[in-house]
């Protein structure tokens, strides 16, 4: 007999993903949590921390900034995506009308918007920004930017593994943002 237990495995990640984010969503003691959840592959919660009141500013700044250079679509905070580990909340989202009805959800998008943003808080963690990254490139993402501490930003395209000089999508976009 195995000392593992056998763990069921999951036909599909997106509907699971879907399905465990809305039940989550009923449960009044994680809806009252007052940082952000994500859940883990198997449906278990991952409890994080409330961001800093500059985290929301840096936030904003972006939506305002997606709002004004990225062509017509949808922008959005805190935006939850199934993906092949889980719900990942992303800080902010632009997508296209047409992108919209490939992964719009009932409570979670089905996939990655066009493009994904994560603002760095301080309990994050190198690895678990780079982790995102994948995970929103292989859910459909076609850029993802990632702001520092300080307001600035760096841009990846799925075709490129390394940091691009500017995102293809909004090149008019600004490296950085207010801080203040």
């Amino acid at each position: 007999m195995s000392a593992l237990l056998s763990i069921p495995r999951i036909k599909n990640q997106t509907v699971f993903n879907i399905d465990r984010w809305e039940e989550i969503g009923r449960d009044p003691m994680l809806r009252n949590w007052p940082g952000r959840v994500e859940t883990d592959r198997y449906g278990n919660p991952i409890m994080m921390c409330y961001a800093e009141f500059s985290h929301g500013g840096k936030q904003f700044d972006i939506a305002s900034l997606l709002q004004k250079h990225a062509p017509t679509g949808k922008v959005t905070v805190e935006c939850p995506i199934s993906t092949s580990e889980g719900i990942k909340v992303a800080d902010v989202v632009w997508m296209s009308k047409k992108r919209l009805v490939q992964v719009g959800g009932r409570v979670a998008l089905k996939g990655a918007p066009e493009i994904c943003v994560e603002v760095i808080s301080p309990g994050n963690k190198r690895g678990e920004i780079e982790e995102k990254r994948r995970l929103y490139f292989e859910a459909g993402a076609k850029e993802v930017w990632v702001c520092d501490r300080r307001g600035r930003l760096s841009f990846f395209l799925k075709e490129a593994p390394e940091t691009a000089a500017a995102s293809l999508l909004c090149p008019k976009v600004p490296r950085s943002v207010s801080i203040d």
